[in-house]
C-alpha cells in the first residue's frame, strides 16, 4: 500500500514479506514444524528458567546467566516465529510500516544482548577454572545480576539510531522483501535512494559487536583450556571440559550464522541463504540449546527431575 506525502511522491505504509514462496500444501507443512518447534523452544527453555528459579542450590552465577540466556531465547524467538506462522496463513503476508521496524529493532536488540550474554558467559567460566579461590569474591550475585542488566540495557540502546535513519528514506515501492523478517539488507535495498552511509555504519557497528565479543570469547576460553591442562586430576578435566563444551557448541552455532550474515548487510547473499542462516540462529538454535546445556549438566537435570516430580505429585492430588 502507498500513500501521497505533501510532495506528491507516493511512500510505502506497508511491506510484504515474501517468507518462503511455496505451495499451500508446503505451507501447511512448514507451519506445523514450525509451532511444535516453537513450543518446543518456550518448554525447554522456559523448563530451565523454573529450574534456576525454584532450586536454590542453583542460585549462583553460572546458573543465574544460563536462566537469563534461556529467557532471552524465549524473547527472541518470539519476534520472528509468531509473525512467520501469522504470514504462512495469511493471503497478503502484509506487515505495517511501524511493525517492520518495531520487529527490525527488537529482533536486533536480541540479537545483541545475546552477543553480549556469551561472553560474560565466558568471563564467568574464565574465573571459575582459572581464579577459583577468588572467584566468590569477585562474581557474586548481586554483580552478576548488575552485569546482567547492563548486558540487555547497553543491546537495547545500540540500534535506536541507525533505525532511525532508515525509517527516514524515501521507500517509493516497490515493497516486497525477500525475508521472513524485517532485515537492514532487505530494507536498505527497497530504499528509493541509495544510502551507502548508513549501509556502511550498519556494517561497521554489526563488524565490532560481532568481532569484540568473539575475540573476548576466544580469549576467555584459551586461557581456560591452557589452565584445565594444567589440572592434575583426570576427574576435574574432564568436568572443565564437559562445562566449558556446552557453551563453545552454543558460541559456534551463533556465531558462525550471525558471521555469514551481518557483516556486512548487503553483502549479496542470495535471498534463499540469508533466509536458511537467519531461521537458523532464530530459530534453530533456540530450541537445541536446552538440550545441549541441560544434557551435558547433571544439576540442570537433577533439578528439572525435581521440578517434574513436583508436577506429577501435585497433579495427582
Amino acid at each position: 500500500m502507498k500513500t501521497m506525502n505533501m510532495s506528491g511522491v507516493s511512500t510505502v505504509t506497508e511491506f510484504i514479506l515474501l517468507s518462503f514462496p511455496c505451495s499451500r500444501e508446503v505451507q501447511v507443512i512448514l507451519v506445523m514444524l514450525l509451532f511444535v518447534s516453537y513450543i518446543l523452544t518456550v518448554m525447554g527453555n522456559g523448563a530451565i528458567v523454573c529450574a534456576v528459579k525454584l532450586d536454590r542450590r542453583l542460585h549462583t552465577p553460572m546458573y543465574i546467566l544460563l536462566a537469563n540466556f534461556s529467557f532471552l531465547e524465549i524473547c527472541y524467538i518470539n519476534t520472528t516465529v509468531p509473525n512467520m506462522l501469522k504470514n504462512f496463513l495469511s493471503e497478503t503476508k502484509a506487515i505495517s510500516f511501524t511493525a517492520c521496524f518495531f520487529q527490525f529493532y527488537f529482533f536486533f536488540s536480541m540479537g545483541i544482548t545475546e552477543t553480549l550474554l556469551l561472553p560474560l558467559m565466558a568471563f564467568d567460566r574464565y574465573l571459575a577454572i582459572c581464579q577459583p579461590l577468588h572467584y566468590p569474591i569477585i562474581m557474586n550475585n548481586h554483580l552478576c545480576m548488575n552485569l546482567v542488566a547492563l548486558c540487555w540495557v547497553t543491546a537495547f540502546l545500540c540500534y535506536p539510531i541507525p533505525i532511525y535513519f532508515i525509517t527516514q528514506l524515501p521507500f517509493c515501492g516497490p515493497n516486497t522483501i525477500d525475508h521472513f523478517v524485517c532485515d537492514p539488507g532487505p530494507l536498505l535495498a527497497l530504499s528509493c535512494i541509495p544510502a551507502p552511509g548508513i549501509e556502511l555504519s550498519c556494517s561497521i557497528l554489526s563488524s565490532l559487536i560481532i568481532f569484540i565479543t568473539f575475540f573476548f570469547i576466544l580469549g576467555s576460553y584459551t586461557l581456560v583450556l591452557r589452565a584445565v591442562l594444567h589440572v592434575p586430576s583426570v576427574a576435574g578435566r574432564r568436568k572443565a571440559f564437559s562445562t566449558c563444551g556446552s557453551h563453545l557448541a552454543v558460541v559456534s552455532l551463533f556465531y558462525g550464522s550471525i558471521m555469514v550474515m551481518y557483516i556486512s548487510p548487503t553483502s549479496g547473499n542470495p535471498g534463499g541463504t540469508q533466509k536458511i542462516v537467519t531461521l537458523f540462529y532464530s530459530s534453530v538454535t533456540p530450541l537445541i540449546n536446552p538440550l545441549i546445556y541441560s544434557l551435558r549438566n547433571k544439576d540442570m537435570k537433577a533439578a528439572l527431575r525435581k521440578i517434574h516430580m513436583c508436577t506429577e505429585i501435585s497433579q495427582s492430588k
